[in-house]
């Protein structure tokens, strides 16, 4: 067994999926699959953007577990919004290597023809929740991940492809030259001196910016509708308000930092690649590699899926407080008296 796992080559695998289920090599629906959403783009961006976004993943037939239930793979997504001109975007660059792209950088590398300044630009950031069926299965395991999660890791994140295809062909069409930076052909693993394993554009730092959420102890990002999400992004020359960020500290959502208590995810994980010091990459890499295997065998899915660290946590479906860790201890402990009279 291999060491290590190649989210990039899923990526690409799962692209492929994508192309067989209809979406355009080029990164785009189909013009039929283009649909104004709400109000114009030019009256109300903003809750243009939103609508289009919620309706596609409420809509499309794509977001789906594609079991048997034909289940969804994600609810109702969060949409929030930040400037391309906004100086935590240089932030990242300085901190987490050159590599990284600025909004105005990676637009610029696509629509090189394309006149436009920073301030120009916004950052359209949103997070796909995952159901409560998917949640509740995995919250009952402790070493091996069930074929709701791995189905929502590999069929969800095609349908997340999917939706940024069309959030970018959507606002392209309407006169906003639109790219999702974890499409483009450029887009690629790096090796940050500080970070180690990272990538040239981080959509969780994106939501991040876009007031949606703030880190945990496992680098997992809290929402208001919890850890237990995916996050997708699209950099488009359009002007829209920024959505508040509701917080200063990157980790005023966690728990363990916020307050010293918690750490349940450092319980949860199986592959011990979280602890008090933080997430260890390397050996989260490996204990995807563990789940692929399982996965294969087990389900005959050829994909991934973890998430011990988002499920069966106190921020799995919300913003934490003091009230749900201790209510968390006081069923489980209820739940293990009550086992021992079975």
């Amino acid at each position: 067994m291999s060491n290590g796992f190649d989210r990039r080559q899923f990526l690409k695998v799962s692209a492929r999926g994508a192309a067989a289920a209809g979406i355009g090599a080029a990164g785009r629906l189909p013009a039929s699959g283009v649909q104004a959403a709400g109000a114009s783009p030019v009256s109300n961006p903003s809750a243009w953007v939103s609508s289009l976004i919620k309706d596609f993943t409420a809509t499309s037939p794509l977001n789906s577990l594609r079991n048997a239930s034909k289940d969804k793979a994600w609810v109702e997504p969060l949409v929030g919004f930040s400037r391309g001109d906004d100086s935590i975007h240089s932030l990242y660059k300085e901190k987490v290597g050159p590599f990284h792209w600025t909004p105005l950088e990676i637009f610029s590398l696509t629509f090189p023809e394309t006149p436009a300044r920073a301030e120009d630009l916004t950052v359209v950031s949103w997070i796909l929740p995952h159901t409560e069926l998917t949640k509740a299965d995995l919250r009952k395991e402790t070493k091996n991940p069930t074929e709701r999660w791995v189905r929502a890791r590999l069929y969800g994140e095609e349908f997340n492809e999917a939706l940024r295809r069309h959030v970018a062909a959507s606002l392209t069409e309407a006169g906003h030259p639109a790219v999702a930076p974890t499409l483009s052909p450029q887009f690629k693993n790096q090796r940050s001196d500080l970070y180690g394993a990272a990538s040239n554009f981080s959509e969780r730092h994106a939501a991040y910016a876009a007031g949606l959420g703030t880190f945990g102890l496992c680098d997992g990002l809290i929402t208001p509708k919890g850890k237990a999400m995916r996050c997708g992004s699209v950099v488009a020359r359009v002007q829209i308000p920024p959505t508040p960020r509701p917080y200063t500290d990157h980790h005023a959502y966690c728990l363990f930092y916020a307050e010293g208590i918690c750490g349940n995810c450092m319980l949860r994980c199986p592959g011990k690649a979280v602890s008090k010091s933080g997430h260890d990459k390397t050996a989260c890499q490996k204990q995807l590699a563990v789940t692929s295997e399982y996965s294969e065998k087990h389900f005959g899915i050829p994909g991934y899926g973890c998430g011990f660290c988002q499920a069966g946590t106190p921020c799995e479906s919300k913003i934490p407080n003091r009230f749900d860790l201790y209510w968390g201890d006081f069923v489980s402990w209820m739940n293990d008296i009550l086992g021992r009279f079975r």
